[in-house]
C-alpha cells in the first residue's frame, strides 16, 4: 500500500513540476507573440501605403494639394517596402509600456524628388500605424494619425523611411 502511496505523491509533484514550466514559458511566449503580431500588422500597413502611393489613390484634400504643388505623385509609381526593422528603446514612463521604434526601407525609383518621396513616406508610416492600432483595437488610445500606435504592451512610433 505505501509503494501505491509514493506512485500518487510522485506522479503529482512531476505534473506541478511540469505545469510550472509551461506557464513560464508561456509568458515569454506571449510578449514574443504580440510583438510578432504588431510586426505583422505593420508589414501589412506599410504594404496597403506602399500600394495606395503606386496607384495615387489620395483622400480629396491632399489630392487638391498634389494638383498645385507636387503633380508628379498624381501620377501611378512603384513604391516597394524593402523591410522594416525595429529598434527597443525600453520602458517608456510616459506610456507605462515598452517603446518599439520601427524603420521602414523603402524603394520608389521613378519618384526622385526629396519632397515628394517624403509625402509618400509619410503615408506609408501613416498606414503602418494604423494597421498596429486596428489590429489590438487601440485605435481609441491614440490620435487621429495614429501616432504613436499602441498595442497592451508596446507602444510603436515611426521614423522617416528610409529610401534606397
Amino acid at each position: 500500500m505505501e509503494i501505491k502511496g509514493q506512485i500518487s505523491i510522485e506522479l503529482i509533484l512531476i505534473i506541478g513540476f511540469i505545469l510550472l514550466v509551461i506557464l513560464g514559458i508561456g509568458s515569454f511566449i506571449g510578449t514574443d507573440n504580440e510583438l510578432n503580431q504588431a510586426m505583422s500588422a505593420a508589414r501589412s500597413g506599410a504594404i496597403e501605403g506602399a500600394n495606395t502611393d503606386s496607384f495615387a489613390i489620395y483622400p480629396e484634400e491632399s489630392f487638391k494639394n498634389y494638383t498645385s504643388e507636387h503633380k508628379r505623385l498624381l501620377s501611378t509609381s512603384s513604391v516597394q517596402i524593402i523591410e522594416i526593422n525595429y529598434v527597443n528603446q525600453g520602458f517608456n514612463e510616459k506610456y507605462n509600456k515598452t517603446k518599439i521604434q520601427l524603420q521602414i526601407s523603402a524603394s520608389a525609383p521613378s519618384v526622385t524628388d526629396i519632397s515628394d518621396r517624403n509625402i509618400l513616406g509619410d503615408r506609408v508610416n501613416f498606414y503602418t500605424r494604423k494597421s498596429i492600432c486596428e489590429s489590438f483595437d487601440t485605435s481609441d488610445q491614440t490620435n487621429e494619425m495614429f501616432n504613436p500606435a499602441f498595442s497592451n504592451r508596446y507602444v510603436f512610433t515611426t521614423t522617416d523611411i528610409n529610401w534606397v
